[in-house]
């Protein structure tokens, strides 16, 4: 698995972005946090995808929020490659730049609903854990957060 820093207004990102918001919001409505392109483009955001050979296999993101916390955004498997480790292996890089960055904690919001169970069981199997709402969310019953100390 190849991961790589990339664009997420890339063109080889797009259907499988537009998938990815079109499908949370199919479960979540107007609860979605996910970011688009614009979003995933900020300064404060970095984004890369991972690769099989030239199989787009997933992607994800780290929000920094302040000097020692980040947030992990948008993790997403490409349908096709579901079960074959490529949303382990774009977590584990993600942690791996949180680590890097000094960061102290990554924390993380996703759904409530069947959808994100396999998610989650991925992020808990890495060490996340819940917790209290952070940044500016607030928690309703279609959210959950989780988080994962790195000190």
């Amino acid at each position: 698995m190849d991961i790589r820093q990339d664009d997420p207004k890339a063109p080889h990102v797009a259907d499988l972005l537009v998938h990815h918001l079109e499908e949370l919001r199919s479960v979540m409505g107007e609860h979605a946090q996910a970011l688009d392109a614009s979003g995933l483009s900020a300064p404060s955001v970095t984004f890369w995808t991972a690769w099989h050979d030239d199989m787009l296999t997933g992607f994800g993101a780290l929000k920094q929020l302040d000097a020692t916390h980040g947030e992990v955004k948008s993790m997403r498997a490409a349908p096709a490659a579901r079960r074959t480790g490529a949303g382990r292996a774009i977590l584990n890089h993600i942690v791996a730049e949180g680590r890097k960055r000094g960061y102290a904690r990554l924390s993380l919001e996703t759904g409530t609903a069947p959808l994100h169970v396999p998610a989650v069981a991925l992020y808990r199997s890495v060490g996340f854990v819940s917790c209290e709402p952070f940044a500016d969310y607030e928690a309703s019953p279609h959210n959950q957060f989780l988080s994962l100390d790195l000190s």
